[in-house]
């Protein structure tokens, strides 16, 4: 990459944030005056992250097992509620908060695809474009307007996990623990997925990583910091939360409510479908143009979100959810490469970067 994009790819992807940020809080809208989500079937979590946003009371037992400390996204919607408070009409000041919040997350996910799709560029394995539209392609998405817009908190995790598998990439192995963190503040089914994502990568790439020995232990070592410390993140919330030390695994096995039954009726679940309708099918053609380092940690941490589904029996639309959060940007960027193709783009291009 010559000079010249060198000093400006920082401002190049300030102002693609910025603009993806708008594209999100456009399609969010509906949320501030159309419908409230947290009267929605389906969608009742949005209540524990109102009340958490604006410091309300929660009350749900349900919320008091696990949901309130799901605190990140909730924080920082908590000053965009307040600015918001008495100054938007008839817009709803919570749901502002949260909308401004879950934009900011789906903006930063939508820049890691476009810097995802500049390391295939690299490779010489995709056009620059792919990224491009590989972000829009996911912005559009089922999942984006009716899952990570409606004020829950996915569009965290979907940010982090995808932040994981950036920085594996890119080998700055030093953000783990940053991301560690952050997760664990946002979701609690970061923890587990983080773990199987980082082990998948670990062994996907050991044998690359066997003729340079000297990062072997660097790795190894960078990637259980990020598993310690998003425990340790995990259980020191609940503590400053509850007053209790709970152990992470009691805490994750006292969540078990599932069920053969429940499970299938998750397969059966028709957001899980619509999420995937189009973008499974045309992101398979070239889905081995991807590295398997990328493609092995994906495939593992949905199983695991499988596994996890069958063990609580989540709600309806929380399979689609966490998959999406999982796969749905490296799929976006292979359906990219399919859609430029019908167009007759050329996706090895010879003038990449070396």
């Amino acid at each position: 990459m010559d000079g010249n994009r060198t000093q400006l790819a920082i401002p190049r992807l300030a102002l693609l944030f910025w603009i993806f940020f708008l594209i999100a809080c456009g399609l969010g809208y509906p949320v501030l005056n159309r419908f409230d989500p947290r009267q929605t079937p389906g969608l009742s979590d949005v209540k524990t992250y109102a009340s958490l946003a604006t410091g309300a009371a929660i009350l749900d037992p349900e919320d008091m097992r696990f949901r309130r400390f799901r605190v990140l996204v909730p924080w920082i919607a908590q000053p965009f509620y307040r600015i918001a408070r008495g100054r938007v009409g008839t817009w709803d000041p919570a749901m502002f908060g949260l909308l401004v919040s879950d934009s900011l997350f789906v903006a930063g996910t939508a820049v890691l695809i476009v810097m995802l799709g500049a390391v295939l560029w690299k490779r010489q394995t995709a056009s620059l474009a792919v990224g491009l539209v590989g972000a829009l392609l996911y912005l559009v998405n089922f999942a984006v307007p009716n899952a990570r817009l409606v004020g829950l908190v996915d569009a965290g995790e979907g940010l982090f996990l995808l932040a994981l598998l950036w920085s594996l990439s890119e080998s700055k192995l030093w953000v783990l623990p940053v991301i560690a963190v952050l997760g664990a503040l946002t979701k609690e089914t970061f923890v587990p997925f983080s773990i199987v994502l980082t082990t998948a990568w670990w062994f996907s790439t050991r044998r690359d990583r066997d003729h340079a020995s000297h990062h072997v232990l660097p790795a190894a070592a960078w990637i259980l910091i990020s598993w310690l410390l998003s425990l340790a993140t995990m259980t020191g919330l609940q503590w400053s939360v509850t007053g209790t030390l709970v152990n992470p695994l009691q805490f994750g096995l006292a969540l078990h409510h599932g069920g053969g039954y429940l499970f299938a009726a998750s397969l059966r679940d028709r957001s899980l479908w619509y999420v995937f309708l189009w973008l499974l099918p045309t992101a398979l053609p070239n889905l081995k143009r991807l590295p398997k380092s990328w493609l092995v940690p994906v495939g593992a941490t949905c199983a695991m979100a499988f596994v996890l589904d069958a063990y609580f029996a989540g709600v309806p639309g929380a399979m689609g959810r966490a998959l999406f959060s999982i796969a749905g940007p490296v799929l976006s960027l292979s359906s990219a490469m399919f859609l430029l193709r019908i167009l007759g783009e050329r996706l090895d291009v010879s003038d990449s970067p070396t």
